[in-house]
C-alpha cells in the first residue's frame, strides 16, 4: 500500500547537517527536474525582494523564508519526516511510531512537494517555502513541471498495491493516476458534520483526522488489497467511512465523516 500525503507550509529548518545533495534523493528520475525547480527557487529568492516575495506569496514580515530559500544549496538538510510540521503530521507523530510502524511508514509514506516533486520521509532536505500554486520565472507554473515528471516515479512507487491518496487539490492536480492504477487508488476527503446535519470541510478537522488516520493505518499493519477492504478497515477504526465508486475511470472516493477533531 503506498500513502500519499500533501506537505506542510510550516516546516522546521534543521540546526545542522549536511546541504543538499540531489543524487541521494529518492526517484533519481527525477533529478534534473528537481535541479531545474530548485535553480529557479534560488535566482528568484535571490533577485529583487519585492518580486520574489510576490511570486512565492510572501509579506514582508515573512522575508526571512525569501531568504531561506535563496540559501537552499548551502542550507543544513535532515530527514524529510523531521522537516515538515503542522496538524497533520503532529497527529501523525511519526517520531513517536512504535518500529514496526516506522518502518511501515519509511516504505509506504510519500510527501508530495512543490520544489522535490515527491520524498520519502528519510530523504534529507532543506527547510524551504515554495506552494505548488506558485509560477517560476522562466519555468511556468510548478503543477505543469511535476505533471509532466511524477508519472514514471509514481507508476513506478506504487507497485501493483492500493494507492491511498490523502494529498490537498493542489498537490493532487501535480499527479493524477490513470488506467488500471486509478482503479486501485482512493482519495480521502474529510467532512466535519454539524449538529444541523449539514457537512463542510474544515481544514484543521481534515488534517487532524488525516494525520491519526494514517497512524492508526501504520500502527495496524494491514494492507488492504482495494478501496472497499481500506473503507471497512477506516470503520474497524471508529469512522464513519463512506466509499463512492470510480467515475470516466477516475479513482475510488472515500468521504471520511467526524463530528469533532
Amino acid at each position: 500500500m503506498l500513502i500519499l500525503l500533501p506537505p506542510s507550509e510550516g516546516k522546521a529548518a534543521p540546526a545542522r547537517g549536511r546541504p543538499l545533495s540531489l543524487p541521494t534523493l529518492s526517484f533519481p528520475t527525477l533529478t534534473a527536474t528537481r535541479a531545474r525547480v530548485l535553480d529557479a527557487v534560488v535566482r528568484l529568492a535571490g533577485s529583487d525582494p519585492r518580486i520574489a516575495r510576490e511570486v512565492l506569496g510572501l509579506s514582508e514580515r515573512q522575508d526571512s523564508e525569501r531568504v531561506r530559500d535563496a540559501e537552499l544549496l548551502t542550507a543544513h538538510c535532515a530527514p524529510a519526516a523531521a522537516v515538515y510540521t503542522g496538524v497533520l503530521y503532529d497527529a501523525l507523530g511519526l517520531w513517536t511510531l512504535p518500529s514496526p510502524a516506522k518502518r511501515r511508514a519509511t516504505a509506504s509514506l510519500l510527501i508530495s512537494s512543490a520544489l522535490f516533486g515527491t520524498l520519502r520521509i528519510r530523504d534529507r532536505i532543506p527547510a524551504y517555502r515554495l506552494s505548488g500554486a506558485v509560477s517560476l520565472p522562466g519555468l511556468g507554473p510548478v503543477g505543469a513541471i511535476w505533471r509532466s515528471a511524477l508519472p514514471e516515479a509514481m507508476t513506478a512507487a506504487a507497485g501493483r498495491g492500493l494507492v491511498v491518496d490523502l494529498r490537498s487539490s493542489t498537490y493532487a492536480a501535480m499527479w493524477h493516476p490513470t488506467e488500471d492504477l486509478a482503479a486501485r487508488t482512493v482519495t480521502v476527503r474529510v467532512l466535519q458534520q454539524l449538529p444541523d446535519g449539514r457537512r463542510q470541510v474544515v481544514s484543521h478537522f481534515n488534517k487532524a483526522t488525516k494525520g491519526r488516520l494514517v497512524r492508526s493505518l501504520l500502527v495496524d499493519g494491514s494492507a488492504p488489497r482495494d478501496a472497499p477492504a481500506f473503507a471497512a478497515l477506516c470503520q474497524s477504526y471508529g469512522y464513519v467511512a463512506e466509499l463512492h465508486p470510480p467515475e470516466r475511470g477516475g479513482p475510488w472516493h472515500l468521504d471520511v465523516v467526524v463530528t469533532e477533531v
